[in-house]
């Protein structure tokens, strides 16, 4: 498989208007104008945009133009996407101060200092000066049927919950960006395709110029949840070696496969037949070759060693029965003795991690085959 074709298959999950058309432009030789944006809703990338980032290296490699949007105007908002209920509005300085060490933890993966750095814009740039009337023109090039028939929207229509007006809005300012920024590609995972193709949409109807849209697979497990997030075990890209290769160790195995591809470099020829034979082997590869972007080849195999001296030599073992309707909290509260108060507020502070990475939902559910550390030295293995 050449570099272009990699590029356009590995970790990808739709092209727009298609992959033949943005092949030809590739092989032509032209170089492209592309981004993919980050809403500061917390101080700490995580996996998902870990995903994005290794599309982006993809394409700097090849030479392209790129850009990493921090949306300090878009985030005071809040995506609406695949969300059930309003996000909270964030201030300025809230989102100011969420993204002040995206640059660091982003060059994890891209370069911003080499031969074709990678650039950082902020949309505030430009949304913060639109005029109302330019709004309101922006407005008239979208309709209400095209908004409201998104999934969410017509959930929460049927359950009888609030729609915002700025909710409303959010993809066109989205799409807004695209324009100011002329950019010839847009990459996202795929539960923003909505929004990208809202931009494609706009800078085709005011500049008449193609946008090409990228959107990435998403790692979710076979249930289609994304695996980290949405469970409160998330991993973030501020966090250190030791939690991250303990946290991709925490993954299931039908997604190791899947972890490889949008994760990793490595070639994936026979990564099924390897996977099959050998899953915990294969697992620790890919653990090592996740620290091995993000922290260097040095720290990897450091990592492996805490990971097992923690988890597989101590071997914890968890004394008593656990409930399987019982939360987190309802656990460590009925084995340790503590009020359910005092360890919602344990969990909420940092203060426990499930399968090495830490937890901050007191309501996730655990499961056997789980590792629960509170406190320095106190361990539990689910049974």
């Amino acid at each position: 498989m050449d570099k272009i074709e990699n590029l356009l298959t590995r970790g990808v999950e739709k092209i727009y208007p298609s992959k033949e058309e943005l092949e030809k432009v590739l092989r032509s030789g032209k170089k492209l104008r592309l981004y993919q944006g980050f809403d500061p809703s917390m101080p700490s990338l995580h996996l998902g945009n870990f995903v994005g980032l290794m599309k982006l290296r993809q394409f700097q490699k090849l030479g392209h133009e790129i850009i990493f949007l921090i949306g300090d105007f878009t985030g005071m908002i809040g995506d609406p996407s695949g969300k059930s209920e309003v996000r909270k509005p964030l201030t300025r300085e809230q989102v100011l101060q969420n993204s002040k060490s995206y640059k660091e933890q982003a060059g994890r993966i891209l370069d911003f200092d080499g031969e074709n750095p990678a650039k950082i814009l902020h949309n505030s740039e430009w949304l913060s000066k639109l005029s109302f009337a330019e709004l309101l023109k922006l407005a008239s090039l979208t309709t209400y049927a095209q908004v409201i028939e998104r999934d969410m929207f017509q959930k929460r229509v049927k359950d009888g919950k609030d729609l915002y007006l700025s909710e409303f809005l959010y993809p066109l300012m989205q799409g807004y960006d695209s324009i100011a920024m002329d950019v010839n590609l847009e990459v996202g995972g795929s539960d923003q395709i909505f929004n990208m193709l809202t931009g494609r949409d706009l800078m085709k109807k005011i500049t008449g110029k193609e946008k090409f849209v990228l959107a990435t697979k998403l790692l979710v497990d076979k249930e289609g949840n994304k695996v980290g997030k949405t469970t409160g075990n998330a991993l973030f890209l501020d966090s250190t070696p030791e939690k991250f290769y303990g946290g991709v160790m925490s993954f299931p195995d039908e997604i190791i496969a899947l972890g490889f591809e949008l994760l990793t470099e490595v070639p994936l020829g026979g990564i099924v037949d390897k996977i099959n034979k050998d899953p915990m082997g294969e697992k620790k590869r890919l653990a090592q070759e996740v620290v091995k972007i993000l922290w260097g080849e040095e720290l990897a195999i450091p990592s492996e060693e805490a990971f097992e001296e923690t988890f597989q030599e101590k071997k914890p073992e968890y004394k008593t029965e656990i409930n399987p309707e019982q939360s987190l909290s309802g656990t460590i509260a009925a084995a340790s003795g503590t009020s359910i108060t005092q360890a919602k507020r344990l969990i909420k502070q940092g203060g426990v991690d499930v399968n090495e990475v830490t937890m901050t939902n007191p309501s996730y559910h655990p499961k056997s085959g789980d590792t629960i550390k509170f406190g320095k030295k106190t361990f539990w293995k689910i049974k």
